[in-house]
């Protein structure tokens, strides 16, 4: 189980593709990770969210979905290495 305390952040991403890929290498290889995907875009607590004010006119959507990969402590450099093609 990949928890916040046996956890390293292995990527940050805009591009749904470069996640897909980083993430079917971590499974051909059996290295367990966890992903989180925000939306740069969505409302928060402490603000409204800005598409209601300003819409998507003039945007490069493509950068709205930021993802966070991470790895357990343990497997980052076999990840990192796997991800360079070191391996």
């Amino acid at each position: 189980m990949i928890t916040i305390f046996n956890r390293k952040e292995l990527l940050i991403t805009y591009d749904m593709q470069k996640q897909s890929e980083v993430r079917t290498l971590l499974q051909n290889h059996r290295i367990k990770y966890d992903i989180k995907v925000f939306n740069r875009k969505s409302a928060s607590p402490l603000s409204a969210g800005m598409r209601a004010h300003t819409g998507t006119f003039g945007e490069d959507l493509s950068k709205e979905y930021e993802y966070k990969i991470y790895v357990k402590k343990e497997d980052y450099e076999r990840a990192c290495a796997l991800m360079n093609g070191k391996i």
